[in-house]
């Protein structure tokens, strides 16, 4: 019988039409029919190993678990009979025998799957007089805190790490009452994915270590948002209590993030209460900042923008809402400027850049996929769920191979061309001339056999996809890796798409947000402007080239920074610093890298003299007299927006005739400046217990032992690296998974503001 044919089978004398192959419960909860069950999850294997959902099935000897039990044509099925309860109750019993009764200070109570089942299925007395089990606990990282006495051995962790995060962190060991979960040797659970196994633990054994003991289920107001932090969009739940921000869980959303959420997306949210928040609009006088009252700051910031007119510079993070972005560009360019860029990190503006870059596909077609190459991706780290979209695709045999100038620690095979920054245009031209493409860097390129197989397995994919990442885009020759992977996707008719590095990347482009050919984000640095807009950055650690960032806002007559913290850099930049909501404050819209616009309210009342940044924008367009800046609501902004998206289709098409050669080099060390996964933005940068983590990684000069030893480094000493006249001195890491002739200075890192920008020759002394 083939699957696409049904089957009737009868459960509680009810006809119930199923699938051949389904397991039964996967019928039963189609149908509303409720079984409980502990190990079972839709997104995990079937353990069989709680027996909590045993039903009587029609002439089978004894209750069958519904999870591990497929349907047959004709079944009956009794999930209320005298059996099945009989069944369901003594397992209940068993569960219940070694769990503590501290459900009053289990910060699981009121929302405990064990609490829920045991209600109407476990007895009100218990027959058992001797001694409970006791677990010790053990520390698993800042992010998620144990209690394993209360553990019920449903597996689901364990699962949910093998099978989904893709590493086998926890385990079990033991048998019978005397099993225990956890780490084969005391280390910390250290997935980008890992806080899920908060949610999938059914009872109160793994929960959040930064909420815990905070607040009680039933106290807290559910409100829903949307992730700000990549270009996934995950949707998310925001729990709130008195108007404080206590965690953050997923929202289920099949086509986005299915039930799972980034740990970046869960607990960044500690960011909103860091101590280096702005609460009150900040003006600088003879040097000293000076608290303001907003009349008097928006009065000098109106000031200000008119006297730039159009010499005026707008740097927006596209991390920004898509009605922040939109009165942006709408206000700065009634002002006579059209220097307006979000595309803060992109080291290379040669080409005609598509319309709007985006994904190329649905976010879902990415785990269908049989072939993949990745130029400039570490798609782990940089947007975990796309990432673990393409692990399920490798899982089904697809074959993934990325070109990098880092070696990646994957969690699944995949074949890895590993080069230094500028040998990746040889590495991607060797592979479309593999491909049959040519042109004139094309033709010289040099193929060996691992080129020609990767060509052979984007050629012979019928849903193959070439895909740019972050690391990419802020290449120095990223229009030439765009011009050769446009090549190689036309040579094997492949979905040419971009991993976009924010939460607005794609809408950024949509509502114009973006510069032209002669006023991109990098000549307003280098050929420096008379006023700049800053808004939701960090000069230092969220542009390209933080050194011409500072250079050019020096030689500025003003400089206003829409901000939620106070930095350093900002103050020794701005002029006027205006408190501004982060995602959680605030309304507004984010457009993921497939091209879904997704909205969302604010779920606190930011503190302070804090305000929504398109309430600001709304009123400097007031002060300016421009037009078209009556908005009672960020509701009436984004109606606006929508007849302005009408017209805007995503587009990957690419004009790249003309370039055909590198930028000249000299032959000595080439940094490597990505960003790290919980640097990426202010928000992720103030959140404590992320930067406590393993990927929570400090700056420094991370090297191969083999060209540490050429350079006379070795680990732990300090060293000052030197770019373009520019030093900083930090510490010594050895890494092998950097290139020999590279040198790894993460960007967007505290100690490398004094550096210049994220790719370029550097040269290292010893202190």
């Amino acid at each position: 019988m083939s699957e696409d044919q049904t089957i009737t089978i009868e459960i509680d004398g009810k006809a119930i039409e199923a699938t051949p192959g389904q397991m039964l419960i996967e019928v039963t909860d189609a149908a509303g029919i409720d079984i409980p069950r502990f190990c079972y999850h839709k997104k995990l294997s079937v353990a069989a190993n709680c027996r909590m959902c045993l039903v009587e099935v029609e002439r089978a000897p004894k209750p069958l678990p519904a999870c591990a039990t497929p349907v047959n044509d004709g079944m009956k099925v009794f999930t209320r009979s005298p059996m099945a309860l009989a069944a369901q109750k003594g397992t209940m019993e068993f569960l219940l025998i070694n769990h503590p009764l501290d459900c009053p200070i289990c910060d699981q109570g009121g929302e405990c799957e064990l609490q829920d089942i045991s209600m109407g299925y476990g007895g009100d007395v218990s027959r058992f007089v001797e001694g409970k089990r006791i677990v010790k606990d053990k520390d698993i990282g800042p992010l998620i805190v144990t209690d394993l006495t209360r553990c019920i051995h449903c597996t689901r962790c364990v699962r949910f790490g093998a099978e989904i995060a893709g590493i086998r962190e926890l385990g079990a060991t033991g048998r019978g009452e005397h099993m225990t979960i956890g780490t084969y040797v005391e280390r910390s659970v250290d997935s980008e994915l890992s806080g899920n196994i908060i949610d999938v633990c059914p009872v109160g054994s793994l929960t959040s270590k930064p909420s815990q003991f905070k607040a009680r289920a039933w106290e807290l107001i559910q409100r829903d948002s949307v992730a700000p932090h990549d270009s996934v969009g995950s949707n998310i739940h925001v729990h709130v209590r008195r108007n404080e921000l206590i965690r953050v869980v997923p929202k289920e959303n099949e086509p986005v993030n299915e039930c799972w959420i980034s740990d970046r997306d869960r607990f960044s949210y500690e960011g909103v209460y860091s101590e280096q928040r702005l609460t009150s609009p900040m003006l600088k006088k003879d040097g000293e900042w000076t608290a303001v009252s907003w009349d008097v700051a928006l009065e000098e910031t109106a000031k200000g923008l008119k006297a730039a007119g159009a010499d005026l510079g707008a740097l927006l993070s596209p991390g920004s809402t898509l009605e922040e972005l939109f009165l942006a560009q709408k206000l700065v360019r009634a002002l006579g400027s059209e220097a307006i860029d979000s595309r803060l990190r992109q080291g290379d503006f040669r080409d005609a850049a598509p319309r709007v870059p985006w994904l190329g596909q649905p976010i879902a077609a990415l785990e269908t996929v049989d072939a993949a190459l990745l130029v400039g991706s570490n798609i782990r780290k940089e947007q975990p769920l796309l990432g673990h979209r393409l692990r399920k695709a490798a899982l089904e045999g697809a074959k993934i191979s990325f070109i990098n100038p880092l070696e990646l620690d994957l969690n699944y095979k995949a074949d890895q061309l590993v080069s230094s920054p500028r040998g990746m245009i040889d590495e991607l031209a060797a592979v479309a001339k593999a491909a049959g493409a040519s042109g004139a860097l094309i033709d010289q390129a040099v193929v060996s056999e691992q080129h020609q197989a990767i060509a052979a397995s984007l050629k012979s994919a019928s849903n193959g996809t070439l895909l740019l990442g972050n690391l990419a885009t802020a290449h120095d020759d990223f229009a030439l890796l765009r011009t050769l992977a446009t090549a190689i996707a036309e040579a094997c008719d492949l979905t040419l798409g971009y991993l976009p590095e924010s939460a607005n990347s794609v809408g950024a482009h949509m509502v114009g947000a973006v510069g032209t050919a002669d006023s991109n984000a990098r000549t307003m640095l280098e050929q420096p402007r008379k006023a700049y807009l800053l808004m939701g950055i960090q000069p230092g650690l969220d542009l390209w080239n933080p050194t011409a960032a500072s250079s050019a806002f020096a030689q500025a007559d003003f400089v206003v920074a829409l901000t939620a913290y106070r930095s350093a850099d900002l103050e020794s930049a701005a002029n006027v610093l205006l408190p501004t909501a982060l995602f959680a404050e605030t309304s507004g819209s984010f457009v993921n890298a497939a091209g879904t616009l997704q909205s969302f309210a604010g779920a606190i009342t930011p503190a302070g003299a804090i305000r929504p940044a398109w309430k600001v924008l709304r009123v400097l367009g007031n002060l300016l007299d421009v037009s078209g800046f009556d908005y009672i609501s960020s509701d009436e902004v984004l109606a606006e927006i929508k007849t302005v998206l009408a017209e805007v289709t995503p587009d990957n098409a690419v004009t790249t005739g003309g370039i055909s050669a590198a930028h000249p080099g000299t032959g000595g060390l080439q940094r490597i400046g990505d960003v790290p996964i919980y640097a990426v933005d202010p928000l992720v940068r103030h959140a404590p217990s992320l930067q406590k983590t393993h990927d929570g990684i400090p700056a420094g000069i991370y090297i191969n032992s083999e060209e540490a030893e050429r350079q006379g480094l070795s680990e732990g000493e300090t060293a000052v690296a030197v770019q373009d006249g520019n030093r900083a001195q930090l510490p010594v890491f050895i890494d092998p998974n950097v290139p020999n002739g590279c040198v790894r200075i993460p960007a967007a890192l505290a100690g490398t503001e004094t550096l210049g920008a994220q790719f370029g020759e550097v040269t290292l002394e010893k202190v």
